[in-house]
């Protein structure tokens, strides 16, 4: 299949990438499996064998009158720790490569069919200002738009970080999340052939 350039020239691409059926469940656990994976998961309380002291029984098991108690650090004592204490955890899922390229090839088409891949030769900047930035995706038609390039450009980088809806990514650091988030994805044409030969294997 083609896929059409922005300046009007044709570029053929890989039907099995590009031209995916749409898989609505899949995509969703990818894109959930990838948002809970930047979850930090640190947060934690003590429970009654990490507070400090209660090592000694306050008093006699029997003959006093009183409840009978092991610890001074129980849950229902004042200082006492907490009765279901909250401990650090991961909530990565587990997706293997093959479930996540399918997503992926899945997402590519989608956007194809819905017109929101923008295919451009090259996107460069001469320097980082924001006024270039703007301008230069304004030739493109986009303005809430993700710019993926073969490889890291600093100077698109630098440009883009005052820009609420802009991001700029190389094709290593392409996600889901930031691919079904924008209304336009300008990819270059080198951006694109990696993520061809990414997706297709």
């Amino acid at each position: 299949m083609e896929l059409q350039q922005v300046n009007g020239n044709s570029i053929a691409v890989n039907e099995t990438v590009f031209g995916a059926e749409f898989n609505e469940t899949l995509v969703h656990q990818v894109v959930t499996a990838y948002m809970a994976a930047g979850r930090s998961g640190t947060k934690a309380q003590k429970n009654r064998s990490a507070v400090s002291g209660g090592g000694r029984k306050p008093w006699k098991q029997k003959g006093t009158g009183r409840a009978r108690a092991g610890t001074i650090r129980s849950p229902l004592w004042r200082s006492g720790g907490v009765t279901f204490a909250a401990q650090p955890r991961s909530y990565a899922q587990k997706i293997n490569k093959k479930m996540y390229r399918a997503a992926m090839r899945s997402i590519f088409a989608e956007l194809v069919r819905q017109e929101r891949l923008m295919v451009v030769e090259s996107f460069d900047l001469a320097e980082p200002k924001t006024k270039g930035m703007v301008a230069k995706l304004a030739e493109v038609g986009a303005d809430n738009a993700l710019i993926v390039t073969a490889e890291v450009n600093e100077n698109l980088w630098l440009a883009s970080r005052n820009l609420y809806k802009v991001d700029v990514t190389d094709v290593a650091a392409l996600d889901p999340v930031s691919l079904v988030g924008h209304d336009k994805i300008v990819v270059t044409a080198d951006a694109l052939k990696q993520i061809e030969d990414r997706l297709a294997a």
